[in-house]
């Protein structure tokens, strides 16, 4: 019978009414592809960390089976990554994407790879890799079209003998290793803890919106419950009615949201990080995971819409009369100070995991201290009210703090995630390469000297103008001013080899990982506050519309008294730019307090620049979502007579 009714109540609701629960559904399909957006990018840096694993040895004392050295090489300014393999004994399992351990002197090239070495003349790239014995499956890869070369040694060959500085930026020293699983690289993990952040940064929002797609029309919803309360509905019929009706909601909208995000994911793979795109199949989450998504999503929704049925249990007879609901405490505020306060003592450590808790924290207790704010703000707002319009707004936001919260939360919460990553933004290298191009080449200890004179040959061999000399254990080749790529490829190519295992680099190339990792950071951070924008904009649409819905009794009243329609949307306005502005300043604030903790050197120019484009850009996307709910206000009002719901 209580689904039965649920049912019946939910379509019997009107147009109107149905509006709203299309609005929640959209809400909650928003939420879920996001957040599997979010729970996909974790899955997708961990899926590239366990398929570079095995270039990163593991060594081992006794029981060794081979022995792996690793290196970059370098062409059109494209980082390739050299393995360098020797079997001791019998050939051991293969690595990811070879039919077989590469024999001594085979060549094994990735698809990308082998394919440049077509295009670009021999002396370039091919001459370093001749005659390839085939190419790399796509389990030997990072990501698509990435450059990977496997080289077959004997194990008494120089490449996998000589001694190398472990802390050599672009190779690794040759290690004997049990088998060619291997582990993690630092990059890789590095890749992971920052992805792990970032998900917390999107997550938070996400369920903070997720929750309040349950309060959608709630005020429509209370009144209905209460009605039933007073009529002779036990508490338990209302609890069921509520739950049943929020999950067969939220369910649909789920669904919808995994779709939404599966038509997406040939989209999302385009993005770069790392180097390259991602594979698709990477993007997507395990089933066990998506199934815990779809299962989470519609309970979230329940309890949230549980939760605000209290007083509609407890007393029906004040919700019916609209009666105002007491004062939120201030202890909301004080959890916020406390968190605050002990901020810069959680992320003190090293553990990624204790920083994410305590962002995540910091989050919560914004979006709790969120609501007593907004109440304040509008005693503060009537108080000093010169019109109707603004006393209007007031009086709204004291009444309905939570509803008015949940239409700016969205940006609100972006404002802490700009301002977080604002100051974390990091700037470039200031000390970049000037002047002709330098290939250096580390020599053996009291070699420098014998090798810069094969150095000068092999240059002159391959028609390079060069300046060779040793400067100190190393060669530097000076190029000409006038070396262009084509040039420095057959520099490259010509001193590939001078010293077994060691790769010809110039001062660009040393520092072109870290330079990855921070244009990677600012995609990241572009790709987190994109996801926070979406939320934040369609978190104000969504609930303006449904505050409308909510009030449409009280505007037709108001309308009936003479309130002028531009009056009401004035009014309309400003209980949504009042508290934005004073909630979204504050949050920045808190992110940026947050920010403090791991912020390198000084505030730089781009980090300014993004947290100023946020701001903008969250007032801009408010204002015109709140645009939205401007004809619906219209529609509500055009027949001000009390009606029967």
């Amino acid at each position: 019978m209580n689904l039965d009714l649920t049912w019946r109540l939910l379509k019997g609701g009107g147009r109107r009414g149905m509006l709203g629960t299309w609005l929640t559904l959209g809400a909650v399909a928003v939420a879920t592809a996001l957040l599997l957006f979010a729970v996909a990018a974790n899955s997708a840096f961990q899926a590239r960390a366990e398929r570079g694993a095995w270039r990163n040895p593991v060594p081992v004392s006794s029981g060794a089976v081979a022995v792996e050295a690793s290196r970059y090489d370098f062409v059109r300014d494209q980082a390739i990554t050299v393995i360098d393999l020797a079997a001791l004994g019998k050939a051991p399992t293969p690595p990811p994407g070879l039919p077989r351990f590469p024999a001594p002197g085979e060549v094994w090239l990735s698809p990308a790879l082998a394919e440049l070495a077509r295009e670009l003349p021999a002396a370039e790239l091919a001459d370093r890799y001749p005659d390839p014995e085939g190419v790399l499956g796509d389990e030997a890869l990072v990501h698509p079209g990435e450059l990977v070369a496997v080289v077959g040694h004997e194990p008494g060959a120089p490449a996998m003998t000589a001694a190398r500085s472990d802390d050599w930026i672009v190779a690794k020293p040759p290690a004997k290793v049990a088998s060619l699983a291997g582990k993690p690289s630092e990059d890789a993990e590095a890749y992971r803890m920052l992805s792990l952040i970032a998900s917390v940064l999107m997550v938070v929002p996400l369920l903070v919106f997720g929750g309040a797609a349950a309060r959608l029309t709630v005020a429509r919803r209370n009144q209905r419950l209460a009605a039933l309360r007073l009529v002779g509905a036990t508490p338990g019929q209302v609890v069921t009615m509520t739950v049943t009706e929020a999950v067969i909601v939220a369910l649909a909208g789920a669904l919808t949201g995994a779709v939404a995000f599966a038509l997406a994911v040939p989209l999302l793979a385009g993005i770069r990080m790392q180097g390259g795109p991602w594979f698709v199949s990477d993007l997507f989450p395990d089933p066990l995971i998506l199934a815990a998504v779809l299962v989470a999503v519609p309970l979230l929704v329940g309890l949230s819409a549980v939760a605000g049925l209290r007083r509609v249990v407890v007393s029906p007879l004040g919700v019916a009369k609209r009666e105002t609901p007491p004062a939120m405490r201030f202890v909301r505020v004080l959890a916020l100070l406390a968190v605050l306060a002990a901020f810069p003592l959680l992320t003190r450590g090293t553990s990624v995991a204790i920083v994410a808790v305590a962002l995540a924290l910091a989050f919560l207790c914004v979006n709790l201290a969120g609501p007593w704010v907004v109440g304040m703000i509008g005693r503060i707002t009537a108080g000093s009210a010169r019109g109707p319009a603004r006393l209007l707004a007031g009086r709204r936001l004291v009444d309905d703090p939570r509803s008015a919260w949940r239409t700016v939360s969205g940006v609100a919460l972006t404002g802490f995630v700009a301002g977080f990553l604002g100051l974390l933004s990091p700037a470039a290298f200031d000390d970049q390469a000037a002047g002709p191009p330098q290939l250096r080449v580390t020599a053996p200890a009291g070699q420098a000297a014998e090798l810069t004179g094969r150095a000068r040959e092999r240059l002159r061999e391959a028609g390079v103008t060069a300046t060779v000399r040793p400067v100190k254990n190393v060669v530097v080749a000076s190029l000409g001013s006038a070396a262009d790529a084509a040039t420095l490829d057959r520099a490259r190519t010509a001193l590939s080899g001078l010293v077994p295992g060691r790769t010809p680099t110039t001062e660009t190339d040393d520092q072109r990982f870290g330079t990855q990792i921070l244009a990677d950071v600012r995609v990241g951070t572009i790709v987190v506050l994109s996801v926070s924008f979406l939320v934040a904009i369609a978190s104000s649409g969504i609930t303006a519309m449904s505050s409308v819905l909510d009030r449409r009794q009280a505007y037709g009243l108001l309308r009936l008294a003479g309130t002028p329609l531009e009056v009401l949307d004035r009014a309309r306005r400003a209980e949504t730019l009042i508290p934005l502005t004073v909630m979204g300043g504050g949050a920045i604030l808190v992110g940026a307090f947050c920010a403090m903790p791991f912020m390198i050197g000084g505030i730089n120019v781009i980090g300014v620049t993004t947290l100023v484009g946020c701001v903008v850009a969250g007032f801009a996307g408010v204002i015109g979502a709140g645009a939205l709910s401007r004809p619906l206000l219209r529609s509500v009002t055009a027949d001000p007579a009390p009606r029967p719901d």
